[in-house]
């Protein structure tokens, strides 16, 4: 099958008028990725030649998300909304350039898999003109019905067109279609408007390819796989799908999830193997974490890079641009932004630790804070190896604490600090004898 080439075009025009959202539906995002990106990641996955992504008019946020998801795509326009061949027909230019297969998909329906594109494929090497992937709903109310004799499927049936027999067929349209790379520009040109709507169907497809001497085919998938997105109830459910498909993949890849329900994936997370990931632990876009890392309850990451041997947590936030070296401890309420921490670095108490960077096996100390933010712009702090920075300090950047340096505890430093020095950045303490005793008399309080 990989040899074959194949062009894919994604339909991107719907309106979604049910997700009450200025975001166009395909934009919407599961696991952490836009329906349409997904739908394109698929689309390389199952080893398109070309796609070609059609849009509505005045779209040019979604033609743009498609181009960089995919920038080798081209991007058609639909001026006119006539029905779902005519969409397709929209690429026309990517139509009548030789391929072998043309798939048609949704961006509505980001859960296909690329093997049961493969699956929907294979027919049409044996000869077949046109194959349907077909689905078996719970309730097929309202889906068309794929009418079959044997293997040959014989005509898509809408359910108001349908007789009682014919919708007693569970077996329904999920909307997919493979077509001959040679027939699939005529068979669709051949598809007319004779309908309530006056519009042009793809279904019709199938029963022009057979007018015209061609089997048509019907695959079948999973009710999960082809769940089309409409609403924002729909938009959890298809999030609640994936989730449990990246669960059991980080499970079956050598993670242990303690409570697999709680856990929260991007499309993109990678874990390696004796990672363990405690309860309520979400995963923003961009994390890759290496072997034999815990991370514990209530942790949130995004944009990070865990080298192995890191623990994280619990109730720590990694924002993007973080990187942990081999062994690194990050603790309880310690925030980390555009930071590099080298091995067995530690932070282990409420600390906020952004634009740094801290060598390999210093100690930051509790409720220490790089105030790297001027009011107008950022600035970076770095910090040496085996430098101890003493708990409450303040280190206002830029500055730079040098390797082995140690700095007392509720300093705030504002000035480079040399390799293995000490530095003091806090009042003088003063103590006046009997002062308290004095003010309580003077007041009348008695103590305790």
């Amino acid at each position: 099958m990989t040899e074959r080439s194949l062009l894919v075009v994604v339909l991107a025009a719907g309106e979604g008028t049910r997700m009450a959202s200025r975001l166009p539906k395909v934009l919407h995002q599961i696991a952490n990725r836009s329906m349409l990106h997904h739908v394109l990641e698929t689309t390389r996955q199952a080893g398109a030649t070309r796609v070609a992504v059609v849009v509505g008019p005045g779209r040019d946020d979604v033609a743009a998300e498609a181009l960089r998801v995919r920038p080798d795509a081209q991007v058609f326009v639909q001026e006119e909304r006539l029905g779902t061949a005519h969409a397709v027909l929209a690429a026309r230019a990517a139509l009548e350039a030789p391929v072998d297969d043309v798939l048609v998909l949704y961006a509505d329906t980001p859960l296909l898999r690329p093997e049961t594109l493969a699956q929907l494929r294979a027919p049409l090497a044996d000869g077949a003109g046109v194959a349907v992937l077909g689905f078996r709903p719970a309730d097929p109310t309202g889906y068309g019905r794929l009418l079959t004799e044997g293997a040959e499927l014989v005509a898509i049936r809408e359910e108001k067109d349908a007789t009682a027999e014919e919708r007693a067929i569970t077996f329904s349209n999920a909307g997919v279609m493979a077509l001959r790379g040679d027939k699939a520009l005529s068979l669709l040109s051949a598809i007319g408007n004779a309908n309530a709507k006056g519009e042009y169907y793809l279904t019709d497809a199938v029963e022009v390819a057979r007018a015209a001497g061609l089997r048509a085919v019907a695959a079948e998938a999973d009710e999960d796989e082809v769940a089309g997105v409409n609403s924002r109830l729909q938009l959890a459910e298809a999030e609640s799908i994936l989730q449990k498909r990246l669960r059991r993949a980080a499970m079956a890849g050598g993670a242990t999830l303690i409570a697999p329900k709680t856990v929260f994936f991007s499309a993109d997370t990678k874990l390696g193997r004796d990672v363990i990931v405690e309860p309520n632990v979400v995963f923003g876009p961009g994390v890759t974490v290496a072997d034999d890392v815990v991370i514990h309850a209530f942790c949130h990451l995004e944009g990070a890079h865990l080298e192995s041997g890191v623990s994280i947590g619990p109730y720590a936030r990694l924002r993007p641009g973080t990187r942990l070296g081999a062994g690194v401890r990050i603790g309880n309420f310690v925030e980390t932004k555009a930071a590099q921490l080298d091995a067995g670095a530690k932070v282990n108490h409420l600390s906020y630790v952004g634009d740094a960077h801290v060598g390999a096996g210093a100690n930051i100390g509790a409720g220490t804070i790089t105030c790297n933010y001027d009011g107008f712009a950022k600035h970076r702090t770095e910090i040496g190896a085996g430098a101890f920075i003493g708990t409450n300090s303040s280190l206002v950047a830029p500055v730079t604490i040098g390797a082995g340096a140690y700095i007392g505890s509720g300093s705030v430093i504002t000035d480079d600090v040399p390799a293995d020095a000490l530095a003091l950045g806090r009042g003088r303490q003063m103590v006046k004898a009997g002062w308290a005793a004095a003010l309580r008399l003077a007041r009348g309080v008695a103590k305790g």
